[in-house]
């Protein structure tokens, strides 16, 4: 991965081949907007601009055949890319993913309704199956509000798949960035992160009263728990560097959070939320006397 970096680095045509090539090929979206990152990243906006045009031409032709990943992903991991550029905080990168996050929400929603109704509609069949007996024990109303929920939710996780995948590659960007630049720099970052407890409980409190707002703020219980996945991953790291873990213990949690999404992932919400009012990585560096919890390197 080091050596695509040093070609996208080595010159306009390089990297002009990787981001619009990338762009052009199926499921490879994530590649051109990790390149697209690491160029803005390096070579400021004005640098950028000419070679994330030539990306946008197969973007939006993916766009014209039902395809809308390419297009949003690149967009939106480029804006983050600004925001990281301008302030250098994760922190504020993650919290305008939660805004990136419904922007998708609402592209999708207002560009591809029919579609995500359809899916909603189907998921609605197999609700009985999939509840069982508690389905059959709520109320008529209860049943119809439930019904009501299934397509904000599917769009709220499909704008969350899409704003998780926007910030990864911001992230594989930023990482290519410090491997040629600053070796060890993006690994001090990301154990850095930490959400301060109003913005932490803040997130908690969309999440968990969204829905009752309104069925349309639904999705916000998916995309709210975005930032709070990342800084519970960022908690893990920081405290596996402090720990002297070997690497194979983050390689095990990365293929748990494969395997047991619906398990792991809220545990990392949960992490996220308690570690800013308890600051573990902070606690154990001052237990340590090791100065403060995440350097580089």
């Amino acid at each position: 991965m080091r050596a695509l970096a040093e070609f996208i680095m080595r010159g306009r045509m390089q990297a002009t081949l990787v981001v619009a090539g990338a762009a052009a090929l199926p499921m490879m979206f994530w590649l051109s907007a990790a390149a697209g990152s690491l160029v803005l990243l390096r070579r400021g906006m004005n640098d950028a601009l000419g070679i994330i045009a030539w990306a946008l031409l197969p973007a939006l032709g993916w766009w014209y055949f039902g395809e809308p990943r390419t297009l949003m992903v690149l967009l939106g991991a480029l804006g983050l890319a600004l925001v990281l550029r301008s302030s250098v905080s994760w922190t504020r990168v993650l919290m305008i993913s939660v805004a990136l996050g419904l922007l998708y929400g609402l592209v999708l929603g207002a560009v591809f309704r029919e579609p995500i109704t359809a899916m909603a509609g189907e998921l609605q069949k197999l609700m009985p199956q999939v509840m069982g007996t508690v389905y059959s024990q709520l109320a008529e109303d209860e049943r119809a509000r439930l019904g009501a929920m299934v397509a904000p939710v599917l769009t709220g996780l499909i704008a969350a798949l899409l704003q998780l995948v926007s910030v990864l590659s911001l992230m594989l960007g930023r990482y290519w960035q410090a491997a040629l630049y600053n070796p060890g720099g993006f690994g001090g970052e990301f154990r850095a992160v930490k959400l301060p407890a109003a913005l932490a409980f803040g997130l908690l409190a969309a999440m968990l009263l969204g829905p009752n707002l309104g069925l349309e703020l639904a999705m916000l219980t998916p995309i709210c728990s975005v930032p709070l996945a990342f800084a519970g991953l960022a908690l893990v790291h920081g405290l596996a560097k402090q720990g002297g873990l070997a690497g194979f213990w983050l390689v095990g949690l990365y293929l748990s959070l494969l395997l047991f999404m619906q398990l792991i992932y809220p545990i990392l919400v949960v992490l996220a939320i308690v570690d800013s009012l308890i600051d573990f990585r902070g606690r154990k560096a001052r237990k340590n006397g090791a100065g403060p919890a995440n350097g580089e390197g």
